[in-house]
This record gives structure tokens, C-alpha cells and sequence, in this order.
């Protein structure tokens, strides 16, 4: 199975930045460490930095999943750090439902870079940190090697 580069998960670690503690994201869920979302299987009250980077692989193995079972294209691995991100941060049904997904797979490369600028609404609102996340996204998808 092909992984994100370590590019792709500083990337992530970046943008969604560490906590050790719970806290809610903008879109009402708990979370903690690198933006792990907590199930209702789990309980935390803190979590070490080892530890958050460990869930961190875990959950970015999920977005990489998804992104190989909804993209049908060859990609580079600024193409693929890019779309992992964007999964891990909106979901693998937000992945599987965009125009985003189906101009990639129409080959439609030069239109999918404009696409990441569409995700940047989080409960209702259009968030700066989502438009910087979506313009380093984009950056990184263009990225040709």
C-alpha cells in the first residue's frame, strides 16, 4: 500500500497543530492530539506527543485508504501527500463525493488544483485556517516530482 510522505504528515501535523488535551474542532467533534477525532469507544483526558503521532499514522493509513479506493488516476506523491490531507481533515465521503475526485479521474488536472478552495466551510462558516490549509494543499498538489 502506498504512504503519505513524512512532507505529507508534517503537512497535517501543521495544520492541525497538537493538543495534548480534549478540545472541540470547529465542526463540534472531541479531539486531541493531531486532530484525532475520539469515538465513542474511546476516553481520553490528555495524551503525549509520542503517542498523538502514533494516532496520527492510524488515522492518516484511514485517508490513504480512501484515497486509493476513490482515485483511479496515477499520482505524484505532492498529488497524493495533498489528497490525504484533505481527506484527514474532511472525511473519505467528502473525498468520494467531490467534483474534486471527479475531475482527477477524468484526468482533468489542471481544473482539480482550483477545486481544494471549495472545502474551506467547518459548521456553517468559511474559516481562514481552512483557506490557508486548502491554498498548502493545492501548493502541494502542484508540486510536479
Amino acid at each position: 500500500m502506498r504512504h503519505i510522505t513524512q512532507e505529507g504528515l508534517d503537512l497535517i501535523k501543521h495544520f492541525e497543530g497538537f493538543s495534548p488535551t480534549v478540545y472541540t474542532c470547529p465542526a463540534g467533534y472531541a479531539t486531541i492530539g493531531y486532530g484525532h477525532l475520539i469515538t465513542k469507544h474511546e476516553s481520553f483526558k490528555t495524551i503525549k506527543e509520542d503517542d498523538a503521532q502514533e494516532l496520527l499514522r492510524i488515522d492518516a493509513e484511514a485517508a490513504e485508504r480512501a484515497v486509493l479506493r476513490y482515485i483511479d488516476v496515477p499520482l505524484t506523491d505532492g498529488q497524493f501527500d495533498a489528497l490525504v490531507s484533505f481527506t484527514f481533515n474532511l472525511g473519505s465521503g467528502a473525498l468520494q463525493r467531490s467534483t474534486l475526485r471527479r475531475k482527477l479521474n477524468r484526468q482533468e488536472y489542471a481544473s482539480v488544483a482550483g477545486e481544494f478552495g471549495r472545502w474551506v466551510w467547518a459548521g456553517g462558516h468559511r474559516l481562514k485556517g481552512l483557506v490557508r490549509r486548502r491554498r498548502a494543499e493545492r501548493a502541494v498538489f502542484l508540486i510536479l516530482t
